[in-house]
């Protein structure tokens, strides 16, 4: 297919591995290449539909103002409102911002749900400021943003540093700007806020369905699967307790710090409960202690990096011995890292799936609040598991249709999706 982009995407090409925009556009371009998507769809898809920066001025408990940075890029509408969490932390840059709600864009149309894609940050250290200041920080920035968001516009929810206290600051202020309570703005609140049961154990619960289907590829059951996960917060603690109770052998675990390891496999829920009483790993007596990348090279049948971005790359990627790759992460391997993993038959449940679960039951939670009716939370389990299963095995058809590996075959049935919805709508000009 003849690319008047091709040029512009070739700067992209291995120019900086580890840049998760450039990552996400180098498989979009691969993706779309095979696809045989039109020129003009090309150009439409792989830009932002709206970014925003803006500048947040806090008051400070010591009195003083700062002003923050704050961003907030809305990828594409044409399936529904936008959808993307809010992190904050010292190191968010637009670019990751920019790659995350692209992921989002495709990682709904990957399940099927009706959203398009955003994400917001804040650059800040929130470790280090008070929880009257996070609130303020919060409320200021929704306030700058209160006519961009909302229920039919763009609807946010947590990520990295933000929990359901933050959705709840969120809420109130769009509330007290529309001058009635409107809980469908934000996903991820607290339950008795219009939150969904099931919500905060979703990722986790999304990753063990999609592993549950994987390990079948390779006649397996949980009791003779050893599993390694990287992470130990909402989508790594709680994948790896739900693995636990299913049978899983869970050997090996991180914290932010370093991780743990037993070949004999560790006792997850002993685990955690040390981690929350200690803060951290360190000193857990009932396994050998490692450190965060060598976790990840540790030989077993499931890999679980439920981090960050870019743990797998052509540094490591050779050294990874696990038959199934489970990203529970987003963005956690890099596009030189999948070619090697491809040619050493790993199989990989790419992110824009494994980690689906929490944008799935956030959008049931969206469904729940806007016919203020709520379900049962086996209900909203049962929802989910059905959803992720048809979207796994769907994904593993395409990717068996036109002979692509898993990570293509899921931004091909993405971006395939997103493409009909456009084109049937056209372009208003």
């Amino acid at each position: 297919m003849a690319n008047p982009m091709a040029d512009e995407m070739r700067r992209f090409k291995g120019s900086d591995e580890k840049n998760p925009f450039e990552a996400m556009s180098e498989r979009f371009d691969r993706a779309a290449r095979i696809l045989g998507l039109e020129d003009d769809f090309y150009k439409v898809l792989r830009v932002p539909s709206r970014e925003l920066k803006v500048y947040i001025p806090v008051k400070m408990d010591s009195g003083h103002l700062e002003v923050f940075e704050g961003y907030r890029v809305q990828h594409n509408f044409a399936r529904g409102p936008a959808k993307g969490g809010i992190r904050y932390a010292p190191d968010v840059t637009l670019d990751e911002v920019k790659a995350l709600s692209a992921w989002m864009t495709w990682k709904c149309a990957v399940v099927n749900v009706p959203f398009g894609g955003a994400k917001g940050g804040i650059v800040c250290n929130p470790i280090q400021m008070s929880q009257g200041e996070l609130e303020r920080l919060t409320r200021r920035y929704t306030a700058e943003l209160i006519d961009f968001i909302g229920p039919d516009k763009d609807v946010p929810a947590p990520d990295m540093n933000t929990n359901e206290q933050t959705m709840a600051w969120i809420m109130d202020t769009y509330s007290m700007h529309a001058r009635h309570t409107v809980n469908a703005v934000v996903t991820g609140k607290p339950v008795a806020l219009g939150g969904s049961l099931g919500r905060r154990e979703a990722t986790g619960r999304g990753v063990l369905f999609t592993v549950n289907e994987a390990i079948k590829r390779f006649k397996l059951t949980p009791e003779k699967t050893s599993v390694v996960v990287q992470g130990s917060g909402n989508v790594g603690g709680i994948g790896a307790e739900l693995m636990y109770e299913k049978g899983y052998k869970v050997i090996a675990i991180s914290d932010i710090g370093s991780g743990i390891y037993n070949a004999n496999g560790l006792n997850i829920p002993e685990v955690l409960s040390y981690l929350k009483a200690n803060k951290t790993l360190e000193g857990y007596a009932e396994a050998d202690h490692v450190g965060n990348q060598e976790l990840l090279e540790i030989e077993c049948d499931v890999l679980a990096p439920c981090a960050t971005e870019n743990q797998i790359t052509s540094e490591n990627a050779d050294r990874i011995k696990c038959k199934i790759l489970a990203e529970g992460a987003n963005g956690p391997t890099t596009p030189k890292a999948d070619k090697i993993l491809h040619d050493k038959g790993v199989f990989v449940i790419p992110d824009i799936l494994a980690n689906a679960g929490g944008v799935t039951v956030s959008y049931f939670e969206w469904v729940q609040d806007r016919m203020g009716y709520f379900w049962r939370e086996d209900e909203v389990n049962q929802r989910l598991e059905e959803k992720m299963v048809a979207s796994f095995n769907e994904l593993c058809r395409f990717s068996e249709l036109h002979d692509v590996d898993t990570r293509t075959a899921a931004y091909m049935l993405a971006i395939d999706r997103v493409a009909y919805d456009t084109r049937m709508r056209g372009i208003y000009a």
